[in-house]
Order: C-alpha cells, then sequence, then structure tokens
C-alpha cells in the first residue's frame, strides 16, 4: 500500500490500528485470533540458478600511517588484542573533512573493523585505518545506470557499514504506476500469472539496497543486490526487498535511513527504513517489513465507506540501549521489540506474539492522526525518555504514560523548530542535527541546551555513533563534511 488517501465526499474518520494490527493488503486481524502464519522455509535458491561466488573478505595491510591518521590495525575481522581506542585519532574533535580528505559526502558509516564508509551520489569510497585519503569507486550496483524514473534508481540515498569490509547502500526508486488491470499500484504479477507484463516484472529491480564488499586492493566491488528473505512465497526469486509475506507486494522501494546494531544479543543486525515501513537483515538476509499503520475511514456522497491503510515514508530510526527499535514514520511511531529469530520480524500480533510494539501511537499534542509531524529523527536517552526530531516542529520529549499514549513535551530554547538528526550517547547526553542552526548538545538534565561550535557547518545531515571504542566516537556529517567527536 502507498501512503496517503484522497478524502472524497462528506467527511472521514480517523481509526488507530492501536489495538489491532493489519497486513499490506488493508485486512484487519484480531490479537486475539488465530494468526499462526506457516513455518518460514527460508529462501532455497533454485538450481538453475548460479550460486553466489564468494567474495574475497580480506583485507590488505595497509602501510603506517603518520602521527595524524591513529594506528593501523588490521581492517578486516576485529582484533580482539588491538588498543580500546580503535584505530582512529583520540582528539576530541577532529575535522576528517581537512584532515583525510573525504570532501562532503551526503552519508557515512563504520562496519564492524572500523571502515569509514562514505556515499557521495554514483560514487562509494571506503577510508580505511591507517589510509590518509578514501578510495572511491564510480557506478555499481544500482549505481552502474545513470540516475532517473525509469532507470535502477532515481538516486542514492544513505550507507551503512556492517561486518568488517562490508557495507549497505540504499537508493531511491519512483512511485510505481498503476497498471491495466491491477487495482493496487504496488501489486506485481508474477511469470505465469494473470496481467504479467516484463516490463512491471522489472520494477522490482528498481531502488532497495545493495551490499558492498571491500577488496584486497582497496577498492569496492558490489557483493550482491539484496535478495534473499525468509518467507515461503519468495523463495529463489531475485527481485529486490519486498513483502516478506507475499512477494507480489512492491512497497519497500526506497530506503530512508539505516542503522547498525553496535551491542547486545542482535549486534551486527541491520535496519533500514523505507517509504513503508521497517525492514531488518541479517548479513544477506532480510525480512519485511514492520509499520506503525492506521486507517482513514472515508464516506462517499452515497454514504458507501472506503478505508485507505496509512503508511506514510518512514525516516525516524534509532536503537534502544536496551535494543528496542525506534521508528517513526510522517505520522506516528512505534518501539518494536525484536525477537531473536529474523523469521519473526514480520509477524504482527500488536501487543503480542515473537516481536510485540512496546508503544505504538501519535503526538496528539502536535497534531491530530491525519496531519503529518514529519519526523526525522527517533532516539532513547539513558534516563530512558524518548526525543523525536521533526523536520518543521522541533524536538519534542515523550515518556509513555500507557502502550498508546504518551506525555508530550517540547523541548525549549533551540533557535530552529528544524531538526533533521538525533543521537543519544552513553553520558546521558543528546546530539541534535538542526537544518539551518549546527549541531546542539542537550545535557543528561534535559534542560540544558548549549551549541557545539567546535563543529563547522549549519545543516547537519546524519549523526552517527560508535560505543565499542574508548572514547566513543561521533561522526557528524554536515554541509562542511565529517567532524568525529570523541567521548560523547
Amino acid at each position: 500500500m502507498g501512503m496517503g488517501a484522497s478524502v472524497v465526499g462528506a467527511g472521514f474518520a480517523v481509526i488507530s490500528l492501536l489495538a489491532v494490527g493489519c497486513d499490506d493488503r488493508g485486512k484487519t486481524f484480531e490479537p486475539s485470533a488465530d494468526q499462526e502464519p506457516g513455518p518460514s522455509v527460508g529462501n532455497e535458491v533454485p538450481s538453475d540458478i548460479p550460486p553466489v561466488p564468494p567474495v574475497d573478505t580480506s583485507t590488505p595491510t595497509t602501510p603506517t600511517p603518520d602521527a595524524d591518521a591513529g594506528t593501523t590495525p588490521d581492517a578486516g575481522e576485529p582484533d580482539v588484542g588491538e588498543p580500546e581506542t580503535g584505530p582512529w585519532p583520540v582528539d576530541a574533535v577532529l575535522d576528517y573533512t581537512r584532515s583525510f580528505g573525504v570532501g562532503t559526502p551526503q552519508s557515512v558509516g563504520l562496519d564492524e573493523g572500523l571502515n569509514l564508509w562514505l556515499l557521495d551520489g554514483n560514487r562509494i569510497g571506503v577510508l580505511r585505518p591507517g589510509d590518509t585519503a578514501p578510495a572511491w569507486t564510480t557506478g555499481i550496483g544500482q549505481a552502474r545506470q545513470a540516475f532517473g524514473r525509469d532507470s535502477l534508481a532515481v538516486g542514492s540515498t544513505v550507507i551503512c557499514g556492517g561486518e568488517a569490509g562490508r557495507a549497505y547502500v540504499g537508493y531511491r526508486a519512483a512511485e510505481m504506476r498503476r497498471a491495466e488491470g491491477i487495482s493496487q499500484r504496488t501489486y506485481i504479477p508474477g511469470p505465469g500469472e494473470a496481467n504479467y507484463t516484463p516490463e512491471r516484472y522489472a520494477e522490482y529491480q528498481k531502488g532497495d539496497l545493495d551490499a558492498v564488499r571491500l577488496q584486497p586492493d582497496g577498492t569496492i566491488a558490489l557483493e550482491e543486490h539484496i535478495w534473499r528473505t525468509t518467507g515461503a512465497s519468495n523463495a529463489g526469486k531475485q527481485i529486490g526487498i519486498h513483502n516478506t509475506n507475499d512477494f507480489h507486494y512492491e512497497e519497500d522501494r526506497s530506503v530512508l535511513n539505516c542503522a547498525r546494531v553496535t551491542r547486545g544479543p542482535h549486534r551486527g543486525d541491520l535496519y533500514i527504513t523505507t517509504n513503508h515501513g521497517v525492514t531488518r537483515i541479517q548479513g544477506l538476509t532480510y525480512n519485511s517489513h514492520r509499520h506503525p499503520g492506521w486507517y482513514l475511514i472515508t464516506t462517499n456522497p452515497d454514504g458507501s465507506r472506503d478505508e485507505s491503510l496509512q503508511c506514510p515514508p518512514m525516516y525516524g530510526l534509532g536503537i534502544a540501549p536496551n535494543g528496542d527499535v525506534l521508528v517513526a514514520n510522517e505520522q506516528m511511531l512505534g518501539v518494536l521489540i525484536p525477537s531473536g529469530k529474523l523469521e519473526e520480524w514480520d509477524r504482527e500480533y500488536t501487543w503480542t506474539g515473537p516481536t510485540p510494539w512496546r508503544f505504538k501511537s501519535f503526538n496528539e499534542a502536535l497534531n491530530d492522526q491525519a496531519t503529518d509531524d514529519f519526523w526525522r529523527a527517533f532516539e532513547q536517552t539513558t534516563s530512558e525518555r524518548y526525543y523525536l526530531g521533526s523536520a518543521e516542529y522541533g524536538v519534542w520529549a515523550m515518556t509513555p504514560k500507557s502502550r498508546s499514549a504518551g506525555n508530550w513535551s517540547k523541548l525549549a530554547g533551540l533557535p530552529t523548530g528544524r531538526i533533521l538528526a538525533l543521537k543519544a550517547t552513553d553520558d546521558g547526553a543528546l546530539y541534535i542535527g538542526t537544518n539551518g542552526a549546527g549541531l546542539w548538545r542537550l545535557e543528561p538534565d534535559g534542560v540544558t541546551l548549549a551549541q557545539v561550535r567546535e563543529v563547522s557547518g549549519q545543516r547537519v545531515l546524519q549523526l552517527v555513533y560508535e560505543p565499542t571504542v574508548t572514547p566513543s566516537m561521533l561522526l557528524v556529517l554536515t554541509d562542511q563534511g565529517l567532524t568525529v567527536l570523541r567521548g560523547p
């Protein structure tokens, strides 16, 4: 299902799905009903599809760096004997754009080997520990064609690190057009099915997510366009990311955000948010998707009623200190408790089941359910208080008063309400990335605010936190480049 709905006729009613779950075809499920899906049989590859060749994941030995580049461990699998400080400089504030020539990328990420990954349009860069400048590779994966509506992607979006030597690159695809004979815009028949066409089936290949690998010579190669999933209907179909429970629904076409789990029992898992929901990835296998959706009920002039599932684009994504997954689309937010099994991620039973919602609601203190709040970031600090950042309405603090309602208060003292990024750090603080007023820090008391003037740039594009090294690393990407803070 796509986002939004035109309101036709005399009126509409809002029904928030706070006590029921929904699948992606507008069907309502009662949590008490028997909804257990059939067993997930994995994504077995038919014998006529060649196996994916093994990828050399080793990392070349790098030359001894100068004093400004820090120490030089092997950038492959993490070495338990390496210093706690990690391989990068421990300066409290260091401009990586000036020190390492990383330029002004649109997105950055660290993998488990602490390689620094960079995304800039159709270019992917990597700065290995010990390197003095990044190595760039152009035009691989979904970027091998010129970006455009009829191409593999409209553009690139985000990059996140994975296991040592691997990164994930997200892309955006154009909205699908409704096809003749097909009532839903996102439905794509397969070969041999009614209304099948090769052109429409090719839509599966657009957008989505690439896994790329660092090669021994320091270059970057496509490992795989992500397609392996846990659902039986998807078995063997190399058609990108789509609904795990039924491959016909191509709803996750554009990757909008990503986050790697850096600690706890699910360390190494990757979450991506899309134009429709949140998808969980382990290695090269995904399960898609979950979303805090609700139904818009429209009343037509003849008295009939239409229902439309509302699942707007999802930008807000965070990992709570206890491992909960925090998600926020334009209208709603939710806190999911992940289980230990990837195949259980998309099983929707609302408050029960293997992957329940801990909290799901909207900010009634700001807008009604049908009005966009433009959430761009969602974090939880060590005080267990939740914070959401809006592209238009500032930063809001929230503490749940039930599983479907919260106590909301707007954070005072910021010079702008335009927020693009938030990041909670282990010292109890919250870093706030604004669109036009630079980087700010909210102290653990939840009241004291100060601008972080050492970071250049007025538009903060991304905040990435790496707590596995001491001092911890906070990557701050702005319109002026990348700065790293050590020790938050």
